[in-house]
Order: C-alpha cells, then structure tokens, then sequence
C-alpha cells in the first residue's frame, strides 16, 4: 500500500498516514490472535513496518509502487526475480480478518488490487471516503 501511495505520487503525509493506519490494523488483528502490546512496539512490528513501507528496496514496496505507477499485477510479477511476500499474504489476511469481524480496510484494498477486483483509484477513493472517527477505541 505504501508503494502505491508513492507510485501515485501522493506524498510523504499521506505514506505517513498509511503507516499510522496500517500500524493500527495490524495491532487490531494482532491482538486479536493473542499477540503482546510490546511485540508490536519493537523491531519485529513497528520497526518491520516502518522499513517495509519506506524502503525503495523493499520487495513489498516496488511492487506497490509499480502498482500506483499503473502496471499490472501480471506484468510486475512476471518481472520479478525475487518474492514480494505481501502479493500472497494479503489475500490470507483479508479472508482471516472477513471470518474474525476485523476492520482492516488497507488490507481489503491492497486485497482488491492485487486479485483485479479493483483499480487503485477506486481503492483510494474508498478509503478516503471513510466516515471519520476516534483514533483511539
């Protein structure tokens, strides 16, 4: 998701909004399976997902953003000489968070994109399009 946000030129706020959100997904399906608060917090969690959504070397992130730079899926993986991980697990954790009632709106978008079922501008638009709430529940 970060690597379509910077595909589509969309700037460093809006890459750090993604990364406050994703973070907060992951924390909401995390706990959910019985994860630790402070395993998030370290290396293994916010750390992995800082570096993952940064990184130009990162596997997971030139794939988004070929993405947002409008290639298709079967062209950037057709291309690849390494596994981007996120293109297989997406669509696991979004099938797991639909069964389990959590709310992971990123993970369902990056889901959309990655099967065909939706165009990145569609994607963003909804999930900008979602109703405002608190930050912390």
């Amino acid at each position: 998701a970060s690597g379509v946000v910077d595909g589509r030129g969309l700037g460093q706020n809006a890459g750090a909004a993604l990364i406050a959100r994703g973070f907060a997904e992951m924390s909401r399906v995390a706990h959910a399976m019985g994860a630790r608060r402070e395993t998030l917090a370290g290396l293994a969690g916010l750390g992995d997902l800082v570096l993952t959504c940064s990184s130009t070397s990162s596997r997971n992130f030139s794939l988004g953003k070929g993405l947002g730079e409008g290639r298709s899926i079967a062209e950037l993986m057709g291309d690849r000489h390494s596994v981007a991980e996120g293109a297989f697990t997406a669509p696991v954790l979004a099938r797991l968070a639909r069964e389990r009632g959590i709310d992971m709106p990123i993970v369902e978008a990056v889901d959309a994109l990655l099967s065909g079922k939706a165009a990145v501008d569609e994607v963003l638009e909804e999930l900008l399009s979602r109703p405002m709430r608190p930050e912390a529940q």
